[in-house]
């Protein structure tokens, strides 16, 4: 045995080895890494052939060497990963807005998977399903017991497969099957709409490939509903953010042609960059620039008009982006209550056809040269969710409560003093308070929504964004507070 075992360290040694010397040329390449530590790398070798021969069970050694590198790159920080065949695909989906499936916007209610509403003009509009359907099978699979994310993986598949669905119809009381062919979905990630004679609200949920084109053609329509606006709320409340360039490209739509957006910096010389409102700095490839068609479009209307930035402790990444350059340029009022704080930028390499790596490059920091990392944008009027406060907003986690979150980078880590200490003790007790709420909320008010919908007319804050653009008074929350920047947590 020790024999073998000796043999399979070495034949591990030899593999990693030659890997390794591709790994060496790149990083002599680059010029910017140290010698690689021989002596780990040698352990890890030994582990992966322990592993290999001794344990209990014959192992997938390209398993082994994925997991490896999962959690390595897992342990850097929250927002770092390593892609297989399986989530590199479920990533491109995300980023592009479009997805192969049945097209609907959906829940959870008592156990079943609810409609929230059917994409327009996919296959399960034309099919007819309706907003409040539950769906109770897919194909022979019953619905409940799954959680959402599992619903979800049956329903989607290949273009042109089919996928039975079985309908409960409560206004009507009955189930019924409905059988749709899937196809690819394009994903709306803006609404907007007139809200009342001269004020629009324009609600983005996430930067993708085609917010910036969904944006220009919502704005434009909304133009020549309206053409004598005199004010916008632009709506970017739980925004996880998105590409880069879709952000940069929203916030050069409201201000002054070159004027910086954002600026990043990190190791390595390509991760240094200024950010501005230019067509340079946005567009994907060459061709019209839709911007540029939207300031025609509204002769420059949307670069004076009186405008409202909604957000809030789901706001991340580029809608922080866009947040922090309209505040800094004075363009915008900023409401609601203090963003995510995710100020990382990932940038993603492709590992092979089908694999890839999401690594954090560089920190964004907004045009006045404040760091959004760990703390976020703090908004210039502090509005509550609700006129009782914010409800359930303790239960919201923001960059600073993640574990192995990236430091700040450039003000001081507030040391972890008793006061701090505290703070973070009431914090808790905060959110427990808020869990013990929600759970009796929902026991009270089984299937039914516990803060109102955004956009609609029962929206506290977006009421309040209405009266900051008419001069009116803003009930402004007595409870917010700013966080700091947090301590890195490695634990």
């Amino acid at each position: 045995m020790g024999q073998k075992l000796k043999i399979a360290g070495w034949v591990a040694i030899g593999a990693v080895a030659g890997a390794l010397t591709t790994v060496q040329l790149q990083a002599v390449a680059r010029g910017t890494l140290a010698p690689l530590p021989l002596e780990e790398l040698q352990q890890l070798a030994a582990v992966f052939g322990m592993v290999k021969s001794d344990y209990v069970e014959p192992v997938d050694e390209k398993k082994l060497i994925s997991e490896a590198i999962s959690g390595m790159v897992a342990s850097l920080d929250p927002h770092s990963q390593y892609f297989d065949k399986k989530s590199f695909k479920e990533f491109r989906e995300g980023t592009s807005g479009r997805f192969v499936g049945v097209g609907i916007e959906i829940t959870m209610e008592d156990g079943l998977v609810k409609v929230v509403s059917p994409i327009e003009d996919s296959p399960a509009f034309r099919a007819g399903l309706k907003t409040g359907d539950l769906i109770t099978k897919i194909d022979d699979t019953a619905v409940k017991g799954l959680s959402i994310n599992e619903a979800v993986k049956l329903m989607r598949g290949e273009p042109r497969t089919k996928v039975l669905l079985t309908i409960f119809r409560k206004d009507e009381n009955r189930t019924f099957p409905v059988t749709i062919t899937r196809e690819e979905i394009k994903t709306q990630s803006v609404k907007a709409k007139v809200v009342e004679p001269g004020y629009a609200w324009v609600r983005v949920s996430q930067f993708q490939e085609r917010t910036i084109e969904d944006f220009v053609r919502k704005v434009e329509d909304i133009y020549k509903a309206d053409p004598m606006l005199k004010g916008l709320v632009l709506d970017l409340r739980n925004d996880p953010g998105g590409l880069l360039d879709a952000a940069v490209a929203l916030s050069a739509a409201f201000l002054p042609e070159s004027v910086t957006v954002v600026s990043t910096n990190g190791q390595l010389e390509d991760s240094k960059f200024v950010y501005k409102a230019i067509p340079q700095h946005y567009l994907r490839r060459s061709g019209p620039d839709p911007i540029q068609r939207l300031t025609n479009a509204t002769q420059g209307a949307l670069k004076k008009v009186p405008l409202v930035v909604l957000v809030n402790e789901g706001s991340a990444s580029a809608s922080e982006i866009v947040a922090g350059a309209l505040q800094d340029h004075k363009r915008a009022t900023i409401m609601g209550s203090q963003t995510f704080g995710k100020g990382s930028v990932q940038t993603v390499r492709p590992l092979g056809p089908d694999t890839g790596l999401k690594l954090t490059t560089a920190r964004y920091y907004t045009p006045s040269g404040n760091s959004i990392q760990a703390k976020g944008i703090v908004p210039d009027v502090m509005v509550d969710e609700t006129l009782e406060g914010n409800v359930f907003a303790a239960l919201r986690t923001r960059e600073a409560d993640l574990q192995k979150h990236l430091g700040n980078g450039k003000d001081a880590e507030p040391p972890m003093t008793d006061a701090r200490r505290a703070e973070e003790q009431q914090r808790e007790e905060a959110r427990e308070q808020a869990r013990k709420r929600l759970e009796e909320e929902a026991k009270k008010n089984p299937g039914q929504r516990l803060v109102p919908e955004f956009g609609s007319d029962k929206d506290f804050q977006l009421q309040q964004a209405l009266n900051q653009l008419k001069g009116q008074p803003v009930v402004v929350s007595k409870t917010l507070t700013v966080r700091s920047a947090e301590e890195k947590k490695d634990n």
